[in-house]
């Protein structure tokens, strides 16, 4: 598999679908064929439409998009995107929200490296921009990133992460979301001893894999079912020709993109019969729920092949995070030393990516973190991407997490926000002990 060969093939198949898509819809639009009307030709031209963006997303990485939003006043407020810190295989990214200088809460966002861009959180990032001033761990395609820049695996990503905590200084509140969880907690606990000064005030863990142990998931079977070397054999290949990390070692997204479907195989291809249908019979639009969801859900990027590897090793099969045993550069990472950051877990009962028990892991391992400083909340009925962008979030894991980021920020002036009930009283909200 580890050939330029195999990756370059892989591009042509997905070239040549959309340019069959691109060829039916055009030769079914023919002028000419609407003299002599025909359904056949309807369903044509809709297949390849649906085809033709289907297999054109799949290289493009989407546009943020961000809109406008109104503040108490009335006032039309602009967000605009800005480069923090640039970096080889990811920059922090701010998003600036023009003309507004109200004290607000400091949140960074970590954005998962599993596959999609970081613009999969992009409707949360709309949630908490009317609230929050926010950055975000923006990172790049690795197909992208030339050879020279050197490797990038889990250690890099957790320096990258504390360097960006120390970028934005006090009164910070980090939110991970899914895979970066384990490595921002053990970040956080590295600037702990190294540097308290630049410890956030609050992290928020959401469906993250602590201890991936704890609760089967198919997602887990699948890392202990393989060796390393089956997994090297079977997942890593070489960039090919066409882009500028020509020869680097990725886990391309193309092949992320097809176990991603491969679990619900039967639930994607009902949604592209009935969008093709829908398109046939000129229902569909271009900003329509399948194309919205659709058009972010295809949209992947390759990671280097050393992430990947040391991810499914590490955090994986030997659990170092679970078993609070994690090294970055050769020095041992404590989770015990945090002891002034407020720690809270989220899971959703229908995730079966991270199931619950996962993440609340990480507050047993917070063992020198005062029971006050803790704060777990399981939300009943929510599957994965619920519980950071579904309904479930903005009904009520966002107010929440809000209230808990209040509970132990300094900065934030009484009333900033409208309350809900005090976290002690919110729904599922649990104080571990």
């Amino acid at each position: 598999m580890r050939y330029m060969a195999t990756y370059d093939l892989m591009e042509t198949v997905r070239n040549t679908n959309q340019w069959l898509g691109a060829s039916a819809l055009a030769m079914a639009s023919y002028p000419a064929f609407s003299v002599f009307p025909n359904p056949a030709l309807n369903w044509m031209a809709a297949w390849g439409e649906v085809t033709e963006r289907t297999f054109s997303r799949m290289v493009m990485k989407p546009d943020w998009n961000i809109p406008p939003f109104v503040n108490s006043e009335g006032q039309d407020r602009i967000v605009v995107e800005e480069i923090v810190i640039e970096r080889p295989f990811g920059d922090l990214l701010h998003f600036r929200v023009q003309g507004r200088s109200a004290p607000k809460r400091k949140v960074l966002l970590v954005a998962p490296m599993s596959g999609h861009y970081a613009t999969l959180l992009r409707s949360t990032v709309i949630s908490l921009l009317p609230d929050c001033d926010v950055y975000i761990t923006d990172w790049h395609n690795a197909r992208d990133i030339p050879v020279s820049a050197g490797k990038f695996d889990i250690e890099d990503y957790t320096l990258y992460i504390t360097d960006f905590m120390r970028e934005l200084g006090k009164d910070l509140h980090v939110i991970a979301v899914c895979q970066p969880a384990p490595l921002t907690l053990a970040a956080t606990a590295l600037l702990a001893e190294e540097d308290p000064t630049a410890q956030p005030s609050t992290l928020t863990l959401i469906g993250g894999p602590i201890d991936p142990s704890a609760a089967p998931t198919e997602v887990t079977d699948f890392g202990h079912s393989v060796t390393m070397g089956q997994l090297e054999q079977m997942m890593i290949q070489r960039v090919g020709f066409k882009y500028e990390g020509v020869g680097r070692m990725v886990y391309p997204g193309l092949l992320q993109l097809s176990s991603f479907i491969s679990m619900n195989a039967e639930t994607h291809m009902t949604a592209f019969q009935d969008q093709i249908n829908r398109v046939a019979n000129g229902e569909a639009h271009e900003h329509d729920k399948h194309n919205k969801f659709y058009d972010e859900y295809l949209a992947v990027m390759d990671m280097p092949a050393e992430f990947y590897l040391s991810t499914v090793d590490r955090i994986f099969k030997a659990g170092e995070i679970a078993s609070n045993s994690f090294t970055v550069k050769g020095k041992k990472v404590d989770i015990g030393k945090i002891t002034d950051v407020a720690v809270m877990t989220v899971e959703g009962t229908k995730d079966d990516i991270s199931a619950p028990g996962q993440c609340i892991a990480a507050l047993a391992l917070c063992t020198g973190l005062d029971a006050s400083k803790k704060a777990s909340h399981l939300e009943d009925g929510a599957g994965h991407y619920g519980i950071f962008a579904g309904n479930s979030w903005r009904k009520n894991i966002r107010p929440l997490v809000l209230d808990f980021i209040d509970d132990h920020e300094n900065a934030t002036p009484p009333s900033y926000r409208k309350r809900g009930k005090p976290v002690k009283d919110a729904a599922n909200m649990n104080v571990a002990v």
